[in-house]
């Protein structure tokens, strides 16, 4: 017999919205938060927004199901999202289950990692996804939900539940929810699915598993160089996976930092380069016994200084968020990617 979670449909009766979600924390659907009913209507009306897109979708790890349409809209429903959001949600989806983004480990691992989401491109605007003034925060029905419908996707087909696969140490609030979208309009130099080889006119989702954003804060520098001195110097932590220099990372450059390093003539490239030469640990903060490690597992010091990265082209660098003298540095769970995936339509 199948299990319940694997049913294509499932009969509920009539039971309204506190009954059903009594009902689907019983059957550990819940992430806690208060859900909407799937009804077979509503998931009707998600799928049809992806109908032209026929591609087949990998099992998911580690519970290797193939989804099915019809239970990825259930997710999205319950999330809360609008049928507009669905082909986000989706190709969200097609970026984590890139075989590099490496699910499984990132849903098994004790580190706080959960699944980054950027939104590039017209659809930005068009879904009211926030890339401006408290992007990273509340307030936003498509930031808010897009990103919970893909947790709630990999709770409930990878099979992440906490305490159980996802073993995560002390989790983090942005299991909940992390999606934003890029401050395209805001950005002097080119806009990051552009960088990744897109057209301008696309519509990219790009994930990462990392961390929750860790505020850049530099109100007093007035020059590009002063900048990135304090970017490399929060960046250059001995507590964030990117320590182990593996894999990739994420600087979101608020607005106000993006003029000044652009007048200053800090081109992408130059500023990966310069971050990936200042932000290193020198080995005076990192005990005898973690050097040990790193070095066991092929990450050597340069001198008496750890990289954080493995190459300056894993630091990856976009522009988001309103006015004000921040930014965010992202690291990520070390042994993942970043997956961009164009949304068709």
């Amino acid at each position: 017999m199948k299990d319940i979670a694997e049913q294509e449909v499932i009969e509920i009766a009539d039971l309204d919205v506190e009954a059903f979600n009594d009902f689907a924390v019983e059957q550990g659907w819940s992430d806690g938060m208060p859900l909407y009913v799937p009804t077979e209507d509503k998931v009707a009306k998600f799928v049809d927004t992806v109908r032209g897109d026929n591609r087949p979708f990998a099992p998911v790890p580690p519970r290797q199901i193939v989804p099915t349409l019809q239970s990825l809209a259930a997710n999205a429903v319950m999330a809360g999202c609008k049928p507009e959001y669905f082909p986000v949600v989706t190709a969200a989806l097609r970026g984590v289950l890139d075989p590099d983004y490496n699910l499984h480990g990132t849903l098994a691992t004790t580190h706080s990692c959960a699944p980054m989401v950027m939104v590039s491109g017209p659809i930005r605007r068009a879904l009211g996804i926030n890339c401006g003034s408290n992007c990273f925060g509340q307030g936003w029905q498509a930031n808010a939900t897009i990103g919970r419908a893909l947790g709630l996707m990999l709770l409930n087909i990878a099979g992440a539940k906490p305490g159980e696969m996802d073993r995560s140490t002390q989790g983090n609030p942005a299991k909940y929810t992390f999606c934003f979208g890029e401050n395209e309009e805001e950005n002097p130099w080119q806009p990051y699915h552009v960088q990744r080889g897109f057209a301008a006119s696309d519509n990219v989702v790009t994930v990462m598993s990392g961390e929750g954003p860790h505020n850049l804060n530099d109100h007093g520098s007035t020059t590009g160089d002063g900048l990135l001195t304090t970017f490399a110097g929060s960046m250059a932590t001995p507590g964030a996976n990117t320590i182990y220099g593996k894999g990739p990372m994420f600087v979101v450059v608020g607005p106000e930092h993006a003029a000044t390093l652009k007048r200053d003539g800090y081109t992408l490239d130059s500023i990966r380069e310069e971050l990936f030469k200042r932000a290193r640990v020198h080995v005076s903060r990192i005990s005898k016994e973690n050097q040990d490690t790193y070095i066991s597992t092929g990450h050597k010091p340069d001198g008496d200084w750890f990289a954080i990265a493995p190459s300056p082209q894993d630091i990856h660098i976009t522009v988001a968020g309103g006015p004000g003298k921040h930014s965010a540095f992202i690291p990520s769970f070390g042994g993942t990617t970043v997956a961009a995936v164009r949304i068709p339509g």
